[in-house]
This record gives structure tokens, sequence and C-alpha cells, in this order.
């Protein structure tokens, strides 16, 4: 499908601080993360992956053709650091998962 390493080289990941209640560590640190990629301008994915993810996940995009995830379930930055990547590569994977048609023979049956 495509090089996972090589894929997440090319995530630029952003520290924001986390909202909600926390007391006043949570106005010093930012342990969630914003995980960035840039789908039209990688080098490891083929333009057809392009064309797909594009279409698939036109919702998910911006004008610019930039995946944004946001991560902030825990108190490590580390944490959602991976979480992210997990989450960023599922859906990548997924959006290229081509769907199988169902068979033509099935609609003639009685």
């Amino acid at each position: 499908m495509f090089n996972e390493e090589a894929l997440i080289k090319e995530f630029s990941f952003k520290g924001v601080r986390s909202s909600g209640s926390g007391g006043q560590h949570v106005n010093k640190v930012s342990t969630k993360i914003e995980l960035s990629f840039n789908v039209f301008q990688s080098l490891v994915l083929t333009e057809r992956q392009k064309t797909t993810i594009e279409k698939k996940l036109s919702n998910r995009l911006t004008k610019e053709g930039l995946l944004l995830l946001q991560c902030g379930e825990s108190r490590s930055q580390y944490r959602n650091k991976n979480l992210a990547i997990v989450r960023a590569i599922h859906l990548l994977k997924s959006a290229l998962i081509i769907q199988k048609k169902g068979c033509p023979l099935k609609s003639l049956r009685r």
C-alpha cells in the first residue's frame, strides 16, 4: 500500500494547550498534539492514491490538501503524538481500501 515509516516522516506536529480543567498546570504545558499532513505534496503516495484520498476524505481535508488531526486524550504529549499517528495511518489506509462490487447475478435471483 505505502511505506508507513516514510509517511510518518512527512507528518508535522504542533503542541497545543489543552482546554478544560486541570488546575494551573494546564496553563503551562502543551500536551495536546495537532498533526498535519499535506496529501498533495506527499512523496510517498502515488498520484492515484492521492486522488483516492482526496475523494474519500474530502470532508476531512482543507482546500490546500491538509489533513488535520488533534489528540488531547492523554496528559502525555508523547502518548498523544503516538495516538495521532495511529489514527492518521488508519484513516489513510481505510480511505485506500477498494470496495468490492456486488455480484451482478444477485439482482437476478428470486
